[in-house]
Order: structure tokens, then sequence, then C-alpha cells
């Protein structure tokens, strides 16, 4: 399967490329640029190149890979948009050309000349992802958001009125970078005064010692009164990586486990724990992973035991498709489900309120922020960290704050 996507890359690349180079060359008739332009170009393909093919995948993700992906967008992506426009040109160069023959005959020629502003304006357009790219590499990955929402329930315990629940996910600590930015994070999050804190899983991307680095930063998320609980993401079963044995596999997801604990948060693996406050209580689940195209791992109906249909009850679910597949229609009935995982793609547009769009929109229908369904609730956290690519463009980083208010 490999093979096959990597020839498709190569395919579309070379039809970018070869387009591309058409560009440059119409805008710029200096030999020497055209050519330096060949060659950097070149370097580069033949670099991504060997970082495919040399990929070790019982390394799983590493600095190198996400420096690779970054470097394949940056330049395909703005090239895809230059093909696209100059493809188009060709189709209307040829209809031209169809009708110059069928009109003057050979006399008149057959294709008309590219024009310049054709391809001044593709370079021009291939600017956007290119410089958005670049920010979200440089400093797009760390652009941390705090999204405050207040939702309201009939039937929240009176003493739960103004409830404050800060929420992070997918911390993906193997690719972070920044000391400075994570502290700057953690702030954040301390600021936010929560009464419960909750962490929808991915603490790492692979291994347990990724997060060893981290750890003394995340503890300093200060206790919250009514405590700091977690759950597990797809991620955090070493799922990612070829192992030398399933026990060297066991061992590691023993360690990922216990990293919750050594950074202060409580983990709850298929389990629910009752919070209590002046002799009210709701009710917090937990759930393992259960993805539609991943790890189920999850049971509802095990995280579900001794809650009554009179509790007010709040899940953690790392992946949205648990909501969207069994979450929403069961009897059970959570007022409230938060997940991850989506990370919004780490790439989109987002002007709230008018525009919201990313790719992973096609693929979750709950992807980003806040969705509604019979008046129970799931909200999808856009991640801490970062993974695959190593940026954000357009979907920041997010700590989220949920207000539950008495209706």
């Amino acid at each position: 399967m490999f093979r096959y996507i990597l020839i498709f890359f190569l395919f579309f690349g070379l039809v970018a490329e070869i387009y591309t180079y058409i560009a440059v060359r119409t805008v710029i008739k200096t030999k020497w640029i055209q050519w330096a332009y060949l060659a950097v170009s070149l370097i580069i393909l033949a670099y991504i190149i060997y970082s495919f093919v040399t990929f070790d995948r019982s390394h799983g993700q590493t600095k190198r890979s996400l420096f690779t992906v970054a470097l394949l967008l940056l330049t395909l992506l703005p090239k895809m948009i230059i093909t696209i426009i100059l493809l188009g040109e060709d189709i209307v160069r040829i209809i031209a050309g169809g009708i110059n023959l069928i009109t003057k005959g050979r006399e008149g020629g057959f294709l008309p000349e590219r024009r310049k502003f054709v391809s001044l304006t593709a370079m021009g357009l291939a600017a956007i992802p290119f410089l958005s790219l670049l920010y979200g590499i440089a400093k797009g990955k760390y652009n941390f958001k705090v999204r405050k929402k207040t939702l309201t329930f009939t039937d929240l315990p009176d003493n739960f009125d103004g409830f404050i629940i800060t929420q992070i996910s997918d911390v993906h600590s193997g690719s972070l970078d920044n000391a400075e930015k994570i502290e700057y994070a953690i702030n954040l999050i301390n600021e936010q005064n929560a009464d419960l804190i909750l962490f929808t899983g991915d603490i790492v991307n692979t291994y347990a010692e990724e997060m060893h680095p981290w750890i003394d930063a995340f503890n300093k998320i200060e206790n919250a009164p009514y405590g700091k609980f977690s759950v597990l993401g797809n991620h955090d079963y070493g799922e990612y990586a070829e192992w030398p044995s399933q026990a060297a596999k066991d061992k590691n997801f023993e360690a990922i486990k216990a990293l919750y604990g050594r950074i202060g948060f409580k983990l709850l693996l298929n389990e629910n724990v009752k919070i209590k406050k002046k002799g009210q209580e709701i009710a917090l689940a937990g759930v393992e992973n259960w993805g539609l195209n991943f790890k189920k791992a999850g049971d509802l109906e095990k995280a579900s035991e001794g809650l009554t249909p009179g509790d007010f009850k709040v899940l953690m679910s790392h992946d949205p498709s648990h909501w969207n597949s069994v979450v929403k229609n069961s009897p059970h009935n959570y007022h409230l489900t938060l997940s991850g995982h989506t990370h919004g793609m780490q790439f989109g547009i987002e002007v709230p309120p008018y525009i919201k769009w990313s790719p992973v929109q096609y693929i979750y229908k709950q992807w980003a922020g806040l969705y509604e369904h019979l008046g129970r609730y799931i909200y999808v956290n856009r991640g801490f960290g970062f993974h695959g690519y190593g940026g954000r463009t357009g979907i920041w980083p997010e700590i989220t704050v949920i207000t539950l208010k008495k209706g």
C-alpha cells in the first residue's frame, strides 16, 4: 500500500513540478534563476523520497518525519494551486487553438502563447498556502487559544450552577519542542480557575519516554478543587510502531498509563466517579479509546455501571466518532461528552461565527467545537499538541473552558 501511495505522490509531484517550472520560466527569463529553482526543487524532492523510503516504523513518528511531512506540504500544496491554474489555462489554449485551426487554418497557428499574467496570478495565489504553512510551522503550532462555552441544563443539580470544567486533549508530547511555549500554555490552564480539569487522551505519540522531559512542566497544572481526570487516546496504546515483542508493547502501555498519574491525573478506564459538591453530585465517566476507524477498547456499558437515569452525567471519550455512533443514542443519556482526537486536522479556516472549514470535516461529523443532538452535547477539543504535520495552520491549539449553568 505504501508503495502505491509513494508512486501516486511521485507522479502527481512530477506533474506539479513541470507546471510550476513552466510558471517560473514564463515569469522569470533569467536562466540561472530558472536552473537554481530546478536544482533546489530536485534536492528537496530527493530528500523527501529518501526520508519516506528509509522511514523506520519501529521508531514511530520522529522529529525528522515531522519535518519531512511539513516540507512535503510546503512544496506540494503551492504547486498544486499553480498546476490547477495553468492546467485551466491549457484547456483554454487548446480550445482557442482549435478555433484558430478551424477559422484561420494552419497559418493562424495552433496554441496561443502563455500569458505572463496567468502565471503571475498562479504564483501569487500559491504564496498564500506557502506563507500560511510556514507560519503554522514557525508560530501556529503554539498559538494557544482559550475557547469558552456556557451550557445550560434544566436538570443540573443546583449546587453545580456555574461549575467550570477545563479540558485539554492530544498533548502528543513526542512532538513538543519549545519549553517556554508549553509553560505559557500551562499558565493559561491555571488562569481559568477551573473546578475540574479533564484530559481526553493522547499524552504521547507512541512511547512513554516521550513524556519524560515534560513531566515537571505538566506537574505545574494546579490541582482543581474537584480533581483532575483523564482517559486514554488511540496513540496511548502503542499501535503505530513495530515492536520486538508483545511483552515490550505491553510494558510501554503500562508505562503510558502511569504517566497520567505522574502528572496528577486520575486515569479512568471504563469507569465512573461521583463529583460531590455540598451534598449534591454529578457523575463523571471515562472510557478507553473507541474509534470508528481506530482501536475499540472503550466499554460504555462498563463505564456506566452504577449510574441511574436521574444522574447528571459527563463522559470523557477520546474519539468523537464514539459519540456519533454510540453515545448520542445510548439509553444512559449522557448530558455532555468531551472528546479530542481530530486536531481539526491542524489545517483549515476559522473565522467565527462565519467560516469553519477543514478537510477533516469530510471524515468526522463532529470535528471541532460544540455539537448538539436532542439536548445532549459533545465538545471536540482541537488539541493541545500536534502530530504528523509539525505545525498548525488556521486551526490553533486549544484549551477548552466549559461552564455548566442551571436552566
